[in-house]
Parts: structure tokens; sequence; C-alpha cells
């Protein structure tokens, strides 16, 4: 057993999942799928690296990945799911019970179960897997000819799509996006597919900042470059919509200058720590400061923008891993002044 393994990843046969399915699961709605493919996140990366992310902390083996896709094995009698049919798995699991869910606001469901999460004991398994265990309605199919690759990104997808929808419409509107890595670099595309005039990548980062101009952007600037800031916080703001998808403190703070009056700040990077922000310009400025965690209905809408091509996410990724060098392909991803997004062929 490789060391990934040991701390957070075990591999389980397709035998062992469809005695699972009969024992545990009854089989009324559960699918048997092959995993192809998954892309590594910076939660993947933390429980990896700290056996912990945030608050959820691992307490037994897991295994993690929350962004894959595959080929149904096994499907029940009458479901529309077919063996051999392509599907993306949506990692959320909500309780459909709950007020919370039962007003539509799945993503805050107070029963949530996430692929991939150490959050509740016993911990929800994940992705990084030959095989999985998931609920019909949790598989999306796509058209067989797109890559797998590609697909694996319909998770961070649905997150910048949710992002998108809570800023409103953003036709015609002016853009900017805060942190160009993966989530950041499809907020980009995402404003672009829905419409917006102009959207600009900002970033520390050279390479990051290639990477948004190859996403969609119009252009890209760093945070350090005085006299390009300076540009677009004159005259009360520039922008009418800033996303923030780094969760850095001093990224956060800046927001308020760069958005104009009644403008609007969609906050997705989630940083540890508290922070000082500019109240009392982002009361003058009218400004509407909205908080954006993961997705609600915008899977199926992540799903088709992939599959139709709306949005191509092939600039995001850094490399292509087989799951016998997962333990390398955390590393690369942890690299992030070499990688964005690292897949695992699986």
């Amino acid at each position: 057993m490789t060391e990934v393994q040991s701390k957070s990843c075990i591999i389980r046969s397709e035998q062992d999942l469809i005695i699972e399915n009969r024992i545990l699961n009854h089989e009324e709605d559960k699918v048997l799928v092959q995993v192809e493919a998954g892309g590594i996140c910076g939660s993947d990366i933390h429980y990896y690296q700290h056996g912990r992310a945030g608050a959820s902390v691992i307490q037994e083996p897991m295994i993690i990945g929350h962004e894959f896709v595959g080929i149904v094995k096994t499907a029940p009698v009458g479901s529309a799911l077919k063996v051999g049919q392509k599907v993306a798995i949506n990692p959320s699991q909500p309780c459909y019970q709950c007020e919370r869910c039962r007003n539509g606001q799945l993503n805050h469901c107070q029963s949530m179960r996430f692929m991939g999460s150490a959050q509740h004991f016993p911990h929800t398994q994940g992705g990084f897997t030959q095989y999985v265990s998931v609920n019909t309605n949790q598989c999306f199919p796509y058209d067989a000819s797109i890559a797998s690759e590609i697909m694996a990104f319909s998770e961070p997808l649905s997150v910048a799509i949710h992002a998108v929808n809570k800023a409103g419409s953003l036709i015609g509107k002016k853009v900017l996006v805060i942190g160009s890595g993966t989530i950041g670099g499809l907020v980009i595309a995402a404003a672009k597919a829905a419409g917006a005039q102009v959207v600009l990548g900002c970033d520390v980062s050279e390479r990051s900042c290639k990477v948004a101009i190859d996403m969609g952007a119009d252009h890209s600037f760093s945070p350090l470059d005085h006299e390009e800031v300076t540009k677009y916080q004159q005259d009360n703001g520039y922008f009418d919509v800033t996303f923030e998808a780094t969760g850095v403190p001093s990224a956060i703070q800046t927001t308020v200058d760069f958005t104009k009056p009644n403008g609007k700040c969609i906050q997705l990077g989630m940083g540890n720590s508290s922070i000082e922000y500019p109240i009392s310009q982002f009361l003058v400025k009218e400004i509407e400061w909205t908080g954006s965690f993961r997705f609600n209905t915008e899977f199926a809408v992540a799903v088709n923008w992939l599959e139709t091509k709306r949005v191509d996410p092939t600039p995001l990724i850094s490399g292509v891993f087989s799951l016998d060098d997962a333990e390398s392909a955390i590393i690369a991803a942890a690299d992030k002044s070499k990688s964005t997004k690292v897949i695992l062929k699986i």
C-alpha cells in the first residue's frame, strides 16, 4: 500500500462494491460506476498533507476525491441509466427532507453528505477508486465522445456557475475575477458564457495570469502592478461585479476598491482567518457582498456546458497521472507554481 493510500485512499474491488450494494443499500436506487477520471481539489491536498480539510478531520481510512466521472456497470431495473453509459457524478448527497432542502437550498442541507469528505463519521467515501456506489440521481449521462478529463470538471464548473448565478445577470457587465486558479479560471469562462461584456483576471502569478487569458479573459494583471491596480480602482471603481476566488485577506479587502457603487462582490475563496474589511467604504458605495458556497442545481448545467463545449477547461489541465501514481499526482497538484488542475486517470 502506498503512503497516499495509507493516509486517505483505499481501493475496493468491483465484487466488494456489488456485495455492499446488496447488503447495505438493497440496490433500490444504487448504481455501480467504474471510475474513469477525477480532478484533484484543494481539499484533497489538505487531507493528504494534514489529515484534515478545515474542521473535517480524518478518523478512519477514507477515499478522497469528489470531482470524477465514470461508466455505469450496474443499474436498477427500470432505471433510465444504462450499463456502459458514461456519467458525471454529482458528489452532493442532500437529505431532501430538511427545511432547507424543501426550500430548494440543497447546498445548505442540514444533513449533507459530500463525497470524499471527513465532515461526518463514518466518513463519506470519495471517487478516487476503481469502483464506486452512488445514487441514481447523482449520475448525469454525457456524450461518450467527450474526454473524461474534460467532464471531470463538472463539479468545479458547477461551483463557478453557482457563483455567476449569485451575481445575477452579467449581460453587458464589466467583471473582475481575483484569483486565476481552477475556480477563478472557470468563473472567467462562465461569466463570458453568461454574457459579460468585459472579463478581467487578477493574480500574483504570471503563469496564472496567462491561464486567465487562455480561459477567455480580455485582460489579466497582477495586484502588485500599481499602475494597473490604480487604473481599475480610480473613479470609485471600474467593475460591476467582482468575484473573489482566493480567500486571501489582502485580496478580499481590495474588492470594494475595484467595484463600482451599487456593484456586487461575490466571495468564493474560503480563507481560515478573520480579516479587516473596509466596511465604511463598502457601506458608502452600497455594495452587495454575497457568499457563494458549492452549488445547488447547477450540476446539470455544468455537464451540458462541457458537453457542448460552451466552456473548455483544457487550459487548466496541468498534468494527467494514473491512479497507481496518485501520490505523485497530489504532490504535483500541491505545487501551485506549476499546477492548476491535475487529473487522475483511473
